[in-house]
């Protein structure tokens, strides 16, 4: 389940609660223990209004367990309002914090840095290495450390807003956005033994999807395979192969789906920043 939303108007809780039931939860899965220190996001989400951030974002994973729906892990992307009027008049990006967490104990309580491009109405993720995400500790004063937090990550987001600036000045070769191309595809589509078999290739990542990305510059490079990488909809040809008995195994179109689970998105689109981060260093020497 997943609600985005582009424009001025943030979600309300009936929003929240229709698309993101979890974030919602008004007590832990019944398999925590008297341990388990319960982190209400509902609480979270009023206290960070309280202070300026609005959600406009919600999604949560799916559970094989239908016990655990209404708990499991959630993603809730808060802005601020005069962030978004400042990027409808200056540029089309808008920093984000980013709250995951779970009333089923699959999640640790985090808080992250996004940016949100209005352009393609793409989220990224900002690796830690540019900015350290936050664990939220489950005792004291939760919504308080969220909370301020959020304002820390806040104050903090112009690094990755410059250093955004710094990569639309920074022109790559042909090769050197191949380069970075191949590095995605592996990213994306390589097994947990290193392999790739997927038709799809690193090339196509490259490939614009609008006016504004067609450039050489690194930000324009890494929003173009970004974008690929995690909306999906690439297409390709399997070719045809035999079988080990010999029988000949045609071969089909094949197409990419959207990325929408919440680990392989964090660890996506962290992973691109950072290679985008290790491209503008080689770029520096």
């Amino acid at each position: 389940m997943y609600l985005n939303r582009g424009s001025k108007e943030p979600l309300t809780i009936d929003q929240i609660a229709r698309y993101a039931p979890s974030a919602v939860a008004v007590a832990p899965h019944e398999s925590r223990s008297e341990r388990y220190t319960y982190v209400p996001t509902v609480e979270v989400i009023q206290g960070m209004q309280s202070a300026g951030f609005f959600p406009f974002a919600a999604t949560q994973s799916r559970s094989r367990d239908l016990t655990r729906a209404e708990f499991t892990k959630h993603m809730i992307r808060f802005r601020r309002l005069e962030d978004m009027h400042r990027a409808a008049i200056v540029g089309d990006m808008v920093p984000e914090i980013v709250w995951v967490n779970s009333h089923d104990g699959t999640s640790l309580a985090e808080l992250m840095l996004g940016l949100w491009r209005f352009v393609c109405g793409n989220g990224m993720m900002v690796s830690d290495s540019t900015l350290a995400s936050l664990a939220v500790k489950h005792t004291g004063d939760i919504v308080g450390q969220v909370i301020e937090g959020s304002l820390a990550i806040a104050g903090q987001s112009e690094r990755a807003l410059s250093t955004v600036q710094d990569w639309s000045r920074l022109q790559l070769t042909s090769g050197e956005q191949q380069a970075f191309a191949e590095s995605a595809h592996h990213l994306r589509f390589a097994d947990s033994e290193g392999k790739v078999s997927t038709p799809i290739t690193a090339a196509q990542l490259l490939a614009p999807r609008r006016r504004e990305d067609d450039g050489a510059d690194l930000w324009r490079t890494f929003n173009r395979v970004q974008e690929n990488v995690v909306r999906g909809g690439l297409r390709a040809r399997r070719e045809s192969t035999r079988n080990e008995y010999g029988r000949l195994v045609r071969g089909r179109r094949v197409s990419t789906r959207e990325v929408k689970g919440i680990d392989q998105d964090v660890k996506l689109n962290r992973a691109l920043w950072q290679l985008a981060e290790k491209m503008a260093e080689l770029k520096a020497v």
